[in-house]
């Protein structure tokens, strides 16, 4: 269903005639971002301002239109997909940094800020963002915020919602909401935590006030390989019983390190089963000692070699096969399906058995590349859109993966969100009570649901939508 010409008169009058898009062609290039879904959107359109979003949806309520926000496109459980058709407002103009504080250690941007900028504004004067994506080259803090990104770093430093102290944001109504200061804690309630992480569900972020921190004086990278994916994995365990918590420790099983060696030839081993990334950060000496016993730890638990970055461009080409590894595992495959679970730190190596079992139940070799340090485990399934039966096979595999994350005592997602991906596996990890007050607090701050409808909340709770499957068509 088009937009009557009127009405997108109306939205160019306002943003300027490239700043709306109708056409078909051009609607098609929004109807999926990082994940498996798609659904096209009847306009796109690219305000610069707060006060163009308000604009926007007051006239998306006028006329009963569901919005959807988008940053990138990045996200990977089809947070940004128009589900219901509808609007989607594109934050990509929004990308001003409106003040820098460094003596109160603040940042103000626009909601499609892109996550590296944030630092590299900031970066020789010695401070930091922490949130740290692989997508971070791409992906924008409205995002961010909208999905409670995570990244490598966040063991230590926590994720999104550790490093947002305000936020302006566009009610379903129109009107503008300021939630949040500079300073260290909030007054009342905490909106701003509440509406970090919501998936563009209950209001559209515009501005985002974000915590800097100062660089750490000394950094030391290491790249600890294992003869089997168990030991790696027993070895997140032991470093956690002894203490020690690395600013970053991530790993990649052999499959994957071997696809991302090829790629990005960063250095890791053809023939291991498993290797950690661990980084650790603070004072010179501080670092060194800590970098010796995660050696000791690492080798007690059969670290075949355990090698330390001799500079820092040693240390950025570890980095850049992390970074990479998503884009490496194209050359590959034609499309793959990524998965986001969390288990406890005892329970990666079991786990890690367990979805080699899944892959091979439903003909897939399944790799894996996570944030070990705190059991963020990504599955990556292989498939091919044009063989009969792949992407349900795909999903049946994703699925399974994650209602073994419950059964261990995890989650269905550590910072992808549920989307319109993970919907239905919310009944596995709420009650029927819990799910019904998350319905109606989504309704305090969007009575007719038209923010991301169809998302978050299992089909046919909350806003009385139809339960229907997700096209997987353009």
């Amino acid at each position: 269903m088009a937009l009557s010409r009127s009405l997108i008169a109306e939205f160019e009058s306002r943003l300027g005639k490239d700043g709306v898009l109708s056409r078909p062609p051009d609607l098609r290039l929004y109807a999926y971002d990082g994940g498996v879904d798609k659904a096209t959107p009847e306009a796109v359109l690219f305000p610069r301002s707060t006060e163009d979003v308000a604009f926007l949806v007051r006239s998306a309520a006028r006329y009963n239109l569901p919005v959807v926000g988008r940053g990138a496109g990045t996200g990977l459980s089809g947070g940004a997909i128009p589900r219901r058709g509808g609007m989607v407002i594109a934050f990509s103009r929004m990308n001003r940094i409106l003040d820098i504080d460094l003596e109160n250690e603040r940042m103000l941007v626009q909601a499609g800020v892109v996550n590296l900028d944030v630092t590299a504004a900031v970066k020789s004067q010695g401070y930091l963002y922490a949130p740290d994506p692989s997508s971070q080259r791409a992906c924008t803090i409205g995002g961010n915020v909208a999905e409670n990104a995570g990244g490598p770093h966040t063991l230590a430093y926590g994720v999104t919602t550790n490093h947002v102290v305000s936020l302006t944001a566009v009610l379903a109504d129109g009107s503008i909401m300021r939630v949040g200061d500079k300073g260290a804690d909030a007054i009342g309630y905490d909106l701003v935590g509440l509406l970090t992480g919501s998936e563009g569900t209950m209001v559209l972020v515009t501005e985002v006030g974000l915590r800097l921190i100062r660089a750490p004086e000394a950094v030391k990278t290491m790249l600890a390989v294992y003869q089997s994916a168990e030991d790696a994995g027993n070895t997140v365990g032991e470093l956690t019983a002894r203490g020690l918590m690395p600013a970053a420790l991530e790993m990649l099983d052999g499959p994957m390190l071997r696809i991302v060696e090829e790629a990005t030839h960063a250095g890791y081993p053809m023939d291991a089963a498993a290797v950690l990334l661990i980084e650790v950060e603070g004072l010179e000496e501080a670092v060194s000692e800590q970098a010796d016993q995660i050696e000791e730890v690492c080798r007690a638990c059969a670290a075949t070699e355990f090698r330390v970055a001799r500079s820092a461009a040693e240390r950025d080409l570890l980095w850049k096969g992390r970074k990479n590894a998503f884009g490496a595992i194209g050359r590959v495959s034609p499309t793959y399906y990524v998965q986001d679970g969390v288990v406890p730190r005892t329970q990666i190596a079991s786990t890690l058995a367990r979805i080699a079992e899944i892959g091979g139940k439903h003909g897939f070799k399944i790799s894996n590349i996570f944030h070990a340090g705190d059991g963020n485990l990504h599955p990556i399934i292989p498939f091919d859109p044009r063989r009969e039966g792949d992407v349900e096979r795909a999903r049946l595999a994703g699925a399974e993966i994650l209602e073994h994350c419950i059964a261990v005592g995890g989650s269905i997602t550590g910072e992808h969100g549920v989307g319109m991906e993970k919907i239905e596996l919310m009944e596995h990890m709420f009650s029927s009570d819990s799910l019904d007050m998350i319905g109606r607090l989504k309704t305090v701050f969007d009575p007719e649901c038209l923010l991301n409808p169809g998302k978050v909340l299992p089909t046919g709770r909350g806003c009385l939508e139809i339960r229907q499957p997700p096209s997987m068509e353009l």
